[in-house]
């Protein structure tokens, strides 16, 4: 699994514009911290508007710097992990910045994706992939899933009995 998780340099040798052919690259990003069914639909349907989806992370830093402390639960090389993992998935690039515009605009997809919750003003590298002949395309937020209202959900859990083994 982890041949898919590649460098920005090993994406765009494998999936940029010169490097493609007719294969049509399909790009989304999410920090991915604790992934649920929102995710997987969100990506299915991305994946189904292309021959390959290319899926970009945010780094821990730059998850910690958008979410808060206490974020990410799970560190980038294990949410990269899983995500290569999925059938759905072609490629994960791991990225620093807070916004994945650099990586977008190296890898020039021909349809970047965002989740129907974000205005169309608002979608970063829309300019860049527009610019570049591709399209936004938006998909349905999948109502009840949330990272952060899970991550609430177990924070108010009772505390667990101890127990003697």
């Amino acid at each position: 699994m982890t041949s898919r998780i590649l460098s920005l340099h090993e994406a765009i040798l494998k999936f940029g514009r010169a490097h493609r052919g007719d294969q049509r690259v399909v790009f989304t990003n999410g920090c991915f911290d604790l992934l649920h069914p929102g995710h997987i639909q969100t990506l299915e349907a991305a994946r189904a508007l292309g021959d390959s989806l290319i899926v970009g992370i945010n780094s821990d830093a730059s998850v910690r710097e958008l979410k808060g402390d206490g974020r990410p639960v799970v560190c980038e090389q294990e949410r990269a992990e899983i995500l290569a993992a999925l059938e759905c998935v072609d490629a994960v690039v791991i990225f620093n910045d807070l916004t994945p515009r650099e990586t977008i605009a190296a890898l020039l997809p021909d349809v970047l994706v965002k989740g129907g919750d974000w205005a169309d003003d608002q979608i970063i590298g829309r300019e860049e992939v527009e610019a570049a002949g591709g399209r936004v395309a938006s998909v349905p937020v999948v109502p009840f899933y949330s990272t952060t209202a899970i991550l609430q959900s177990i924070r108010n859990l009772p505390p667990a009995p101890v127990t003697e083994c």
